[in-house]
């Protein structure tokens, strides 16, 4: 099998290269927290503005999830009403 190619090295040297790429960006990015800790203050108010309209937005859209769960005529499929003529 001389002459063959060598899958074990090429395996290690890629698995090592995945690895160091992985060890180096957990080094080098910062976390969230320490972004936002970074920030100018008038970024912070833009950042916690749009947090909370977010927010507000996805409690909006679980309340009226939750108001569809709840309506029993939201349980039946649409073609199931007789015609509106």
């Amino acid at each position: 099998m001389s002459g063959g190619f060598p899958w074990l090295k090429m395996t290690a040297v890629s698995a090592g290269l995945i690895g160091l790429g992985y060890v180096l960006m957990h080094t080098t990015v910062p976390t969230p927290e320490q972004t936002y800790a970074a920030m100018a203050p008038d970024l912070r108010r833009k950042v916690d503005a749009n947090r909370a309209a977010r927010l507000a937005m996805e409690d909006a859209t679980k309340r009226q999830v939750t108001a569809q769960l709840n309506d029993p005529d939201s349980q039946k499929p649409v073609w199931a009403d007789p015609p509106k003529s």
